[in-house]
């Protein structure tokens, strides 16, 4: 990746915003100098400029959390950047998940990174994969599952389990998903349209 950045308005570095890449949660605020950048980019590890100790750190070098790079944004202005990672622990020095004292949750940010992997599937369409298998069997077999699972969350609901409910609705949900990247929506395309109908 090539990045293009002005070092120059804060003396040779640049803040960074790391965001959890799953949960869309902002775990914390770093500075980087190009060095920083250039052993993120290497390693694929956050490392910052410590304005402190006048060094580079790697976030995790002492408590084993790092986090690990998915993906890093550019803003307008080329002096700040966005880094979508994935912690691998507590992200901050005090044990709270985030720098901000919230707790990183998956949640329901969950499902557009679940979306977001279906999508890959559907391009990469990998061997041995059950995604693959839905997308190669068409629209037609996709649409019979959503039916099958929906049955199964219903009967779940009413004569089954508490924990049998959840994983039946779990399936039916991750199929709609399948059926809905087949053709070209997404759960963002059900939020617009519950959220007209909302009043």
């Amino acid at each position: 990746m090539e990045i293009n950045l002005d070092f120059d308005k804060l003396n040779g570095l640049i803040p960074a915003v790391v965001q959890d890449a799953q949960t869309g949660r902002v775990l914390m605020l770093g500075f980087m100098n190009e060095e920083a950048c250039r052993r993120t980019l290497e390693t694929r590890r956050v490392t910052f400029f410590s304005r402190t100790k006048q060094r580079l750190w790697t976030k995790g070098e002492t408590s084993g959390n790092f986090l690990h790079v998915a993906d890093i944004l550019i803003d307008c202005d080329h002096d700040t950047l966005l880094i979508k990672a994935n912690p691998d622990g507590p992200v901050c020095h005090t044990g709270t998940d985030t720098c901000f004292g919230e707790t990183n949750g998956d949640g329901i940010a969950f499902l557009t990174y679940l979306q977001d992997f279906i999508e890959r599937r559907r391009r990469e369409m990998p061997q041995g994969s059950y995604t693959t298998t839905l997308f190669d069997a068409g629209v037609n077999r996709m649409a019979q599952k959503v039916g099958e699972e929906a049955v199964e969350t219903v009967i779940e609901a009413t004569n089954g389990t508490d924990e049998r409910f959840i994983s039946e609705a779990s399936d039916l949900i991750y199929h709609l998903m399948v059926l809905l990247t087949s053709k070209g929506f997404r759960l963002d395309d059900l939020a617009r349209e519950l959220k007209k109908r909302h009043k």
